[in-house]
């Protein structure tokens, strides 16, 4: 998984927090997970992983650029 700054708009801290997810888990998520998918949903990049405690989120999000990504939500799912 590349390298990625976060650009945490007040829509997005809004999101994650809906469903109970903080944006140090988020990061954490996606910059430590093996694989990047495609939400079917959005089509934007997401990628799924565990969080310290183990719970496993499905994070979507925006790329800017080669350094820069906008988180867009991020939410828990069942383990696959």
């Amino acid at each position: 998984m590349p390298y990625f700054e976060f650009i945490w708009t007040d829509e997005a801290k809004q999101h994650v927090a809906d469903n109970d997810v903080t944006p140090e888990e988020f990061e954490d998520v996606v910059l430590n997970a093996g694989v990047m998918e495609t939400s079917r949903k959005s089509g934007l990049p997401a990628c799924s992983g565990h969080t310290q405690d183990g719970r496993l989120l499905f994070c979507v999000f925006r790329i800017e650029d080669d350094l820069w990504a906008i988180p867009v939500t991020a939410f828990e799912i069942g383990d696959r």
